[in-house]
């Protein structure tokens, strides 16, 4: 409920924001296309181990110019992401973690023209919302609830950077790092034969992203 909540009212903020400055600031819209390269930071696991696959993001974003070298940039963006986990070493066994899902960051932008286009860089908060998770080789649900309690949980919350440059013709190029900062481990006691971990064992989510846009 706490992470619904906060998704709310980042879309509030949004929405209160734009209609606040649209009669005097100009405001832009455009799509992006990236590959993102995932894995998970893990902790307090006895074997477990996570190696970045590379996946897809497809997207949208609306630029919002407060002055020549400020923007807030809001974005939308549903992925598909997977990695590499490595069970136990014992018995070497391998499987690969997918995920479907959507992301709600907020970037503060700072900008300067060169080279008759303009380079951008900026820092800011993401919210992120799983529709589906498996351990593809076990065909194991992580969403699946048992006894009110899922494997792995659906929200995230973290920060981001993004670095990019964009061409007087409105094409862009761009990369960005997203850290979680939400534990995703919920309950694990129905893995327990696959995967080993301590009760203070943490998986935080941690993406590469390359890829490119357009302004209109």
């Amino acid at each position: 409920m706490k992470k619904k909540t906060i998704l709310l009212s980042l879309i509030a903020l949004i929405t209160i924001g734009t209609t606040s400055v649209k009669a005097q600031t100009p405001i832009y819209w455009g799509v992006k296309g990236e590959m993102n390269m995932s894995n998970f930071l893990l902790c307090d696991f006895k074997t477990l181990k996570s190696r970045m696959k590379v996946g897809p993001n497809l997207g949208g974003f609306m630029r919002v110019e407060l002055n020549e070298n400020f923007a807030i940039q809001p974005e939308l963006s549903f992925f598909y992401r997977n990695s590499k986990m490595k069970m136990k070493v014992d018995s070497d066994k391998k499987d690969t973690f997918q995920q479907w899902g959507m992301q709600l960051p907020i970037y503060a932008l700072g900008q300067y023209k060169a080279y008759n286009g303009l380079f951008y860089g900026g820092i800011g908060p993401f919210v992120g919302l799983g529709f589906d998770a498996t351990l593809d080789d076990l065909d194991i649900d992580l969403y699946k609830k048992s006894a009110d309690k899922t494997p792995m949980k659906r929200w995230d919350f973290g920060l981001g950077l993004l670095l990019g440059y964009e061409f007087d013709n409105g094409i862009q190029v761009n990369a960005g790092y997203q850290i979680g900062l939400v534990n995703q481990v919920d309950d694990l006691s129905g893995l327990k034969d696959v995967i080993s971990g301590t009760d203070d064992a943490k998986m935080k989510t941690q993406t590469v992203n390359l890829g490119i846009g357009f302004r209109f």
